[in-house]
């Protein structure tokens, strides 16, 4: 089955995303992610000017080789771009391989392990009776897990809430602005360990001790106040906190793990199991939480998430609206394949969306299923795409209230 083209297409309905299309000369065609936010075009660059002439004519049943062709032949190994790229080729080449097979692509990573992939939801408010209506929202739309982030009083803009009131209930929060420039916002560390245990407090108060809850502290705190925070919401029982610390230095997670017996979730921002080396080995996290789509593929993700298992460590794949439904499907065949599945992050797509990337994934009382249709389950419909040309789009930058340079 010989790689007779690849195409690299950037599509905006919404929001961007860059998706590979691989077409073999037998003329299927398969599909790969690479949508690396607010960075979309670097990407692009890679594929089209240094991946794409490499793969023509190649066999695309040699995943594996493929995979370690553009991992090892390039010499500068890692980083978001390259694995970005190298992601989209390998799902690409699965889906092929699983449609040739006739099968879901599920089916040839070892079968269902389970008959339904269980995903929390995103509840957000800018203060507590906000907050309150979109765990509802939240409950109403099916999901049975829902992660929580709440504004801090005296910060005007913060992760995770919407600057203007969302008729979804927070469902539609999309921190990628459309600004020449990005965005700045404040933050104070000291307001918000303040805040978030009474958050979670009314939380807990208003829907009693069976809910599982998530939060997200996206990078911004030490490994001491992260410590702090966890052994504070210890009597809320999370589900987990998810990167309370930034974990490039992974030694600082023992120093979490000293404090707290709160659940720790870590990786959206990794790109190669060597970022969780020892974070695995010492066992300072509790779920392993790359994207397939940042992470090269299912491929690698198979191989980490197999790691991990070793240690009694679980998954959670990062599944926010920078994830193309092409991400998703690909985390979707692994979570239902895999034995140490923890919980997938779903974050429903816009309709304009769903026009582009025609989908087999459904999401049902709770739980998601990749579908039975063969390979990955999603195409893209390219006239559909070509309405939305691509808008240029920046996460926001962070900085304390002196002016310095924060983690956002």
């Amino acid at each position: 089955m010989q790689i007779v083209a690849a195409d690299v297409i950037v599509t905006s309905p919404g929001r961007n995303f860059v998706t590979l299309a691989i077409t073999t000369d037998d003329g299927l065609v398969g599909y790969g992610d690479a949508t690396l936010n607010g960075r979309e075009l670097a990407v692009r660059s890679y594929l089209a000017d240094h991946v794409v002439p490499l793969l023509i004519g190649r066999d695309a049943h040699r995943i594996e080789d493929t995979w370690q062709y553009l991992h090892r032949g390039a010499y500068w190994r890692r980083g978001p771009v390259t694995m970005a790229a190298i992601a989209a080729v390998d799902v690409a080449l699965w889906d092929l391989k699983a449609q040739v097979a006739g099968l879901p692509l599920y089916q040839l990573l070892g079968g269902a392990s389970r008959t339904g992939i269980r995903a929390y939801g995103h509840a957000s408010g800018r203060d507590l009776p906000e907050l309150l209506d979109s765990v509802r929202a939240r409950q109403d739309d099916g999901f049975t897990a829902i992660r929580v982030q709440s504004g801090v009083p005296g910060l005007e803009a913060i992760y995770g809430i919407s600057a203007s009131p969302d008729a979804t209930g927070g469902l539609g929060y999309e921190p990628a602005r459309r600004h020449p420039l990005p965005t700045e916002e404040t933050w104070d560390t000291r307001a918000y360990l303040r805040h978030m245990p009474t958050v979670f407090d009314a939380v807990r108060n208003e829907f009693g001790p069976e809910l599982p809850l998530l939060h997200d502290v996206h990078h911004r705190l030490t490994p001491i106040e992260a410590a702090k925070l966890g052994k504070a919401l210890e009597p809320y029982d999370l589900f987990w906190l998810e990167d309370c610390t930034p974990a490039e230095n992974q030694e600082s997670l023992r120093l979490v793990r000293q404090h707290t017996t709160t659940p720790l979730a870590i990786g959206e921002v990794f790109n190669a199991s060597v970022d969780y080396h020892t974070l695995i080995r010492e066992q300072l996290i509790d779920y392993v939480r790359s994207a397939v789509t940042h992470t090269g593929g299912i491929t690698a993700m198979r191989k980490l998430f197999d790691l991990a298992a070793q240690y009694q460590i679980k998954t959670g794949i990062h599944g926010p609206s920078d994830i193309s439904p092409v991400g998703m499907a690909a985390a979707l065949h692994l979570d239902l394949a895999i034995h140490n599945f923890g919980i997938q992050e779903f974050t429903p797509h816009s309709a304009e969306t769903y026009e582009v990337f025609r989908r087999s994934y459904t999401f049902e009382d709770g739980y998601l299923h990749p579908g039975e249709e063969p390979g990955l389950g999603v195409t893209l419909d390219r006239e559909a795409a070509a309405r939305f040309p691509y808008d240029p789009a920046y996460l926001p930058v962070n900085r304390l209230r002196d002016g310095t340079v924060h983690d956002w």
